[in-house]
C-alpha cells in the first residue's frame, strides 16, 4: 500500500505544472518579508542618508550667506548644491546597506538550509535567482529613487532662497540624479555575488567593505597610470566620477575616466554580478 502511494505521489509531482516566475517572485517576496531586520536596515538606512544630505546642506547656509574671504590669487567662492545636497557619506551608508541585504538574501538561506526546501520545490535555479535578483534589484533601486529624489529637491528647496539652488533640468542634475540612484541596487547586486560565492555572513560582510572601500585606497594616487584606471572603475569611483557638477571645475586627477566610461563599468559591474551569482548557484552543491 505504502509503495502505490509513493508511485501515485511521484505521478503526481510529474505531472504537476511548473511554477511561474510570478509564483517565484511571490515566493521571495514572501521570504524577504519575513525578515523584518533586513529591509527595515534598508529603510533606516534610506532615512538617515536622507537626514544626512539635508543637515549638510542646512548647515552650509551660514557659509552662503557668510562666505569665507576671498585670497589673493583665488577664484571667487562658489557654492555647489550637488557636492553637498548628494554626499559621497549618504551615498557610502547607502551601498553598505544595499549591498549588505544582498548578501543576507543568498547566504542566509544557506546557513538556515532553506535553499535545499527551495530548490527542492523548484528545481530551476536559474529561475529562482532570477526571481531574487529582481526583486532584490527592484527594493532597492527604488531605495536609491527615494534617497535621490527627496535629497535632490528637499536641499535644493532649501537653496532657492539663496539663489544657488538648481532645476532637475540644468545641466548635468539628471546624471547626478540618476547615478546617484542606480548605485544603490548595483552594489546589492554585488552583495548577492559576494554572498552565493562565500555562504558565510562575516567573510561576505567583510569582503563588500573590502571592495567598497579599502580597494580604493590602494588603487590611488596619480603616479602609476595602471593602478589608477583599476581604482576608477570599481564600483563607488564610478558615482563618484558621474555625481561631479560639470560646473564645479571638481575632477578625479589624472587618468579619471569619463561619463560614459563609469556608466559602463556600472552596468558591467552589475551583469557581472548577475553571472556570478546564477553561475555559483547552479554548480555548486547546497
Amino acid at each position: 500500500m505504502s509503495t502505490m502511494t509513493l508511485i501515485r505521489t511521484e505521478a503526481a509531482l510529474a505531472t504537476e505544472p511548473s511554477p511561474r516566475f510570478t509564483d517565484l517572485l511571490a515566493a521571495e517576496w514572501i521570504k524577504l518579508r519575513s525578515l523584518r531586520s533586513t529591509y527595515w536596515v534598508l529603510a533606516l538606512a534610506s532615512l538617515v542618508a536622507i537626514v544626512i544630505n539635508i543637515n549638510a546642506v542646512h548647515s552650509d547656509l551660514t557659509y552662503i550667506d557668510h562666505p569665507p574671504p576671498r585670497l589673493p590669487g583665488m577664484p571667487a567662492y562658489r557654492y555647489d548644491p550637488l557636492f553637498h545636497g548628494l554626499s559621497s557619506i549618504a551615498s557610502d551608508l547607502m551601498a553598505v546597506a544595499a549591498g549588505s541585504l544582498g548578501a543576507i538574501t543568498v547566504f542566509g538561506e544557506y546557513t538556515t538550509g532553506m535553499i535545499r526546501t527551495t530548490f527542492a520545490a523548484v528545481p530551476d535555479r536559474r529561475g529562482v535567482i532570477a526571481a531574487k535578483v529582481l526583486l532584490i534589484g527592484g527594493i532597492t533601486a527604488l531605495a536609491g529613487v527615494v534617497v535621490s529624489t527627496a535629497s535632490f529637491f528637499a536641499t535644493n528647496a532649501m537653496l532657492a532662497s539663496r539663489h544657488v539652488g538648481l532645476s532637475i533640468t540644468d545641466e548635468g542634475c539628471l546624471r547626478v540624479f540618476l547615478s546617484y540612484a542606480a548605485i544603490v541596487p548595483v552594489c546589492a547586486l554585488i552583495g548577492m555575488a559576494l554572498g552565493a560565492l562565500l555562504r558565510h555572513a562575516t567573510a561576505s560582510i567583510v569582503s563588500l567593505v573590502l571592495l567598497m572601500f579599502i580597494l580604493p585606497l590602494i588603487f590611488g594616487g596619480d603616479r602609476y597610470r595602471w593602478l589608477k584606471e583599476i581604482g576608477t572603475h570599481l564600483p563607488l569611483a564610478t558615482v563618484q566620477r558621474l555625481t561631479i557638477n560639470p560646473h564645479s571645475g571638481a575632477t578625479m586627477g589624472k587618468y579619471a575616466p569619463s561619463v560614459l566610461d563609469s556608466w559602463i563599468t556600472m552596468g558591467v559591474w552589475a551583469a557581472v554580478a548577475v553571472a556570478v551569482t546564477v553561475v555559483v548557484v547552479r554548480r555548486r552543491d547546497v
